[in-house]
């Protein structure tokens, strides 16, 4: 596809300003990929969920970064009209959570207390926004008006949280009108909350009981404003049982793939995808659960998706003295969690 020198200048107008949009994402329906053995491969199966205990405490610390970045190569890096840079954050929560009780279907009512936090924005490279809890510096911080605050969630043994999590006290403690205090706030949104304590790797309760090999999935999409929206297949595969310090652990491996289970809702995106769709991409989504089945807690937990886009301005023929102009575009988004005690 041949781009002209103004066309190929304004998509890296629009490119920059995609940088400082919002990104989201959204989980769909989860289906099961069952590998069943054969008669002579029946090897027993191992129970994939979490276990609960009134009043166990874990402390687990759980990091999510989101990252957009906009790269200018050859010609356009000149171009001061066209700023490029990283845009993003990064989030890192240390907590405790207290199993208050648990029901006769295993499902627990867990109080969450907050312990540690540091946060980082930038805007175009430029440092925006940074707090730790652990320098004294900070301890006027709006920010630091988190520590110690408790809210409480329902989970199921399928890592899943249950109905709407209690966060109005917490939210009321750190209510203001500082951009500080809002950050604080957004942390603490129900939709952002179920995030942090969802374990998506987990199959369904009807379908924990699996075998080496054994595959399961569930969709997730995600938007990148001017650069459209994509739907990914998370496939988790059971690749190893050992034992080890007289616990059973099992690693969970994840892997995803384009998927065309939202494709009418995608479809409704065609006009931003358009834009997309001048550029080569590169795409990888990955993770990894490590469990404790005999504790029935996650150990390590993470995925990590990162796409890239990148258009070469075709009017630089090859042999020219002139280095091509390039736009690269890239996302990133990781979330990851650690039992730390």
């Amino acid at each position: 596809m041949m781009i002209s020198d103004k066309i190929f200048h304004c998509l890296a107008v629009v490119a920059a300003c995609s940088l400082l949009l919002v990104e989201g994402c959204a989980s769909a329906r989860k289906k099961t990929v069952e590998t069943k053995p054969g008669p002579e491969e029946q090897i027993p199966t191992v129970r994939l969920a979490l276990k609960f205990t009134p009043q166990d405490s874990t402390t687990y610390r759980v990091i999510t970064e989101r990252e957009r970045s906009l790269e200018l190569e050859g010609a356009l890096s000149d171009d001061a009209i066209i700023e490029g840079g990283r845009t993003g954050s990064r989030v890192e929560i240390t907590f405790t959570q207290q199993i208050q009780n648990v029901d006769d279907k295993g499902n627990a009512v867990a109080k969450i207390t907050i312990k540690e936090v540091k946060y980082s924005a930038k805007v175009k490279d430029e440092t925006k926004a940074g707090f730790d809890s652990s320098r004294k510096e900070d301890q006027h911080n709006p920010l630091a008006k988190l520590i110690g605050q408790s809210y409480t969630i329902n989970v199921s043994p399928a890592g899943k949280v249950v109905g709407e999590p209690d966060v109005r006290q917490a939210q009321a403690a750190v209510r203001g009108r500082s951009p500080a205090s809002k950050t604080a706030l957004e942390l603490l949104k129900r939709d952002v909350v179920k995030e942090r304590h969802t374990i998506p790797a987990l199959p369904a309760l009807d379908k924990n009981q699996v075998r080496p090999s054994d595959s399961w999935s569930c969709v997730k999409n995600f938007s990148y404003g001017l650069m459209g929206a994509e739907s990914y297949e998370r496939i988790y595969t059971l690749k190893e049982i050992k034992d080890a310090d007289g616990r059973r652990i099992v690693i969970v491996d994840m892997n995803a793939i384009p998927s065309s289970e939202m494709a009418e809702q995608l479809h409704k995106e065609q006009a931003i995808n358009a834009f997309s769709k001048m550029f080569d991409s590169t795409k990888t989504y990955t993770g990894q659960l490590k469990l404790d089945l005999t504790a029935g807690k996650v150990e390590k937990y993470f995925e990590k998706l990162q796409t890239e886009w990148v258009v070469v301005d075709p009017s630089i023929e090859q042999g020219d003295d002139k280095e091509p102009a390039a736009l690269k575009i890239g996302v990133i988004r990781l979330y990851s969690l650690e039992k730390i005690d």
